[in-house]
């Protein structure tokens, strides 16, 4: 892995749980940028808007800090983590309590320069 031809973006406080972010996330891997760009902002997902921040962050920084051509970048790898959970309570019947849990992601989106497009399994 030639660490010139990629970049990287981060998020470490996304509020979804990671099982959801996962689903969307793994719909751009191995995406041109510019479909993947498309994807997110036509996605129905409200947290696809962040995601779409993310990866331009992640094109910004590979067309500023490492003088990569936009259009032959392809999102390499996308992953998402587990990150802090905010614990909340709901009242209940009798003086008892429910917890919810608020569940936080993080996510990373590593983008590639490619010179060819690489053939999937036909």
């Amino acid at each position: 892995m030639n660490q010139n031809l990629i970049a990287i973006a981060k998020d470490n406080m996304v509020r979804i749980s990671p099982n959801k972010l996962n689903i969307l996330i793994n719909t751009i891997v191995n995406m041109k940028v510019s479909e993947a760009i498309n994807q997110l902002k036509f996605s129905s997902k409200r947290v696809s808007k962040q995601v779409l921040k993310i990866l331009n962050a992640a094109v910004a920084n590979a067309e500023n800090n490492k003088q990569l051509d936009i259009d032959k970048l392809f999102v390499k790898e996308a992953f998402v983590g587990k990150s802090l959970r905010m614990k909340r309570w709901r009242p209940r019947a009798k003086g008892r309590a429910a917890s919810i849990i608020k569940p936080f992601s993080k996510v990373t989106i590593v983008v590639e320069e490619r010179s060819q497009i690489k053939k999937e399994n036909s």
